[in-house]
């Protein structure tokens, strides 16, 4: 499965959309430093985007408030 950067778009920008992510590639893209904010996701893609699940949405939800990466989401310190 391909990785997505999460793209920042506003304070507000839902980590659930789709929209917000811009396709990197096969390998883990590097998002060093402490886990605070949302770096990428690994998902199924639909035309250069994830396609992000309940079950993603609710693993990318965990590991922003538990602040631990997760097989599939990865975070990053800014």
């Amino acid at each position: 499965m391909p990785w997505y950067f999460y793209t920042l778009t506003t304070p507000l920008s839902d980590p659930c959309d789709p929209n917000n992510y811009t396709l990197y590639g096969p390998t883990e893209p590097p998002c060093p430093g402490a886990n605070i904010y949302l770096c990428a996701i690994r998902a199924l893609d639909h035309m250069g985007k994830p396609i992000i699940t309940a079950a993603l949405c609710a693993e990318i939800i965990y590991a922003l408030q538990n602040g631990i990466e997760t097989p599939n989401v990865l975070l990053k310190p800014i």
